[in-house]
């Protein structure tokens, strides 16, 4: 996904390589000295979560937990605390989304959005009322009021490389997509262990990315028309899905824009 700003604004923009994709931000602000700080803080909080939570590294708290070398109780509160999430997301989605698919943890398809969300707080408080963050493609955008403010986001179409299925408009919501198109069928259903291979991509908005990106993961797994009528019953989140045969699906409340 690719967010675009109004026509006419200026925006203050950095790029930072992070948990194994590019985290862009995008402030429709004067770069200030307050927000210059909260920027690297918000930069900061991605690091340190990369280094805690990813299976990757050797010698985080989650490779640690997964060796067996700690446990639970031993593990950071942050950690205590997305195990938790990683809990009840499975407990929302029904057995969708589940941290223990594969068989050792890996909570990379929550820590992603969790972290993000937290970023995108950290700058909202700190003023930057007006802005975005993109997470490899998971994103939060605040915007002004009017029409000024609204944010535009490409939504890739998985069946045509280069071109765009839909662009959602928004002043103050989360957007996630999983799909296969950049990484193939890397998603598993923890039902029956084997690759989900109904959808092609599922997107989801909602109010906080942390939840919008669990979502779409677990809609991969239920796939249609299963994942359309379980997302009815989660209050402000929409979805939009794509078949393995190509038909695109917007549940209502949706927020399209024109392409």
């Amino acid at each position: 996904m690719r967010e675009r700003t109004g026509a006419g604004e200026a925006a203050w923009r950095h790029a930072e390589p992070v948990m194994g994709t590019i985290v862009s931000f995008t402030l429709r602000h004067r770069p200030t000295p307050v927000l210059r700080a909260a920027l690297g803080e918000a930069v900061a909080l991605l690091h340190e979560a990369d280094r805690v939570f990813s299976p990757f590294l050797p010698d985080s708290a989650v490779s640690r937990l997964r060796r067996g070398e700690s446990g639970r109780a031993d593990a950071p509160p942050e950690v205590r605390q997305v195990l938790e999430l990683c809990e009840l997301a499975h407990s929302r989605t029904r057995g969708a989304f589940d941290a223990w698919a594969d068989g050792p943890l890996d909570p990379c398809g929550l820590v992603k959005g969790w972290a993000a969300e937290r970023a995108w707080r950290l700058l909202r408080n700190a003023g930057a009322t007006d802005a975005c963050v993109n997470a490899g493609g998971d994103v939060r955008v605040g915007g002004a009021a009017g029409s000024a403010g609204l944010w535009h986001t490409g939504i890739a179409d998985p069946r045509r490389p280069g071109r765009l299925l839909a662009v959602v408009a928004g002043r103050n919501h989360a957007i996630a997509t999983s799909g296969t198109s950049e990484r193939g069928p890397h998603i598993t259903d923890p039902r029956t262990r084997t690759a989900a291979t109904s959808l092609l991509a599922a997107t989801v908005t909602g109010p906080d990315l942390l939840w919008a990106d669990v979502y779409a993961t677990a809609a991969m797994v239920l796939g249609a028309p299963e994942a359309h009528r379980w997302i009815a019953s989660l209050p402000g989140y929409a979805l939009l899905t794509v078949a393995a045969d190509g038909e695109a699906r917007a549940s209502e409340g949706f927020p399209l824009s024109a392409v």
